[in-house]
């Protein structure tokens, strides 16, 4: 039960209220949480013919909820007798408390009697711990052979598309060896001689330089035009700009 701080009705110790603590097999109040509202559960019974002169207390599960979902085997259901081992208290003092709103709760009596509730060994009762247990040690994935390919598009790829054009260009620029500086910005001005405007893929086949030194240089002698006619290419600062005659202006 979590803490809670506020008060605490009594009325149940005033009442001098007596009540069992009974431990039930996990099945058991699985099936007890499917009766509707307030409904009956099952019946106990007292006999006062048990051995040595102690009582004899069993319970029986209602039939209607003997049904166990979950379970195609429709011979397997909740076993419905159920005898009760009946223990003391002992020496402690124990209390059964009910939350009757947010923050508060209620005494609702104290533990007079202790008890197990167990199954009465049948074979229905077998068949049921037996299911429990496979179940219980089915692994958690399976593996399983395909009757046709998969032709969804989620079908797994031994590497994507993007990732193979990748190490391609990571390939294709690691053999390109950094020419001198110098001797790159000879091979450009040589180029935009010829034409005002380059794009770089034109650049990196004519001066075999890796993109990004390539890019470097160019930002010290170029304009990289984002807009107009000539978008996404290059072309010299004003003050490098010698072309030939018929390739001065494209204006």
């Amino acid at each position: 039960m979590s803490e809670k701080t506020g008060d605490v009705d009594l009325t149940g110790a005033k009442l001098n209220t007596g009540v069992w603590l009974v431990k039930v097999p996990k099945y058991l109040s699985h099936q007890w949480a499917k009766a509707t509202g307030r409904g009956e559960v099952g019946k106990l019974r007292i006999s006062k013919k048990g051995n040595q002169g102690k009582p004899e207390v069993s319970f029986t599960l209602n039939e209607e909820l003997t049904v166990i979902e979950g379970i195609d085997d429709k011979s397997v259901s909740a076993p419905r007798e159920h005898p009760l081992t009946m223990q003391t208290v002992g020496g402690q003092t124990l209390a059964v408390f009910t939350e009757t709103a947010p923050d508060k709760i209620a005494l609702e009596g104290v533990v007079v009697q202790r008890a197990d509730c167990r199954p009465a060994v049948s074979e229905n009762y077998m068949k049921l711990k037996r299911l429990q247990i496979e179940e219980s040690t089915k692994p958690v994935r399976l593996s399983q052979q395909l009757a046709k390919a998969v032709t969804n598009n989620y079908k797994p790829v031994a590497n994507h598309a993007y990732n193979m054009e990748y190490e391609r260009k990571k390939k294709e620029e690691g053999k390109r060896a950094r020419a001198d500086k110098q001797q790159v910005l000879d091979m450009l001005f040589s180029a935009f001689e010829k034409h005002q405007y380059y794009n770089i893929k034109d650049l990196v086949d004519i001066t075999k330089q890796p993109v990004i030194y390539l890019k470097e240089i160019l930002r010290d002698i170029g304009i990289y035009n984002v807009k107009g006619t000539h978008k996404n290419t290059w072309e010299l600062k004003p003050e490098y700009r010698h072309y030939q005659s018929e390739e001065k202006t494209d204006e």
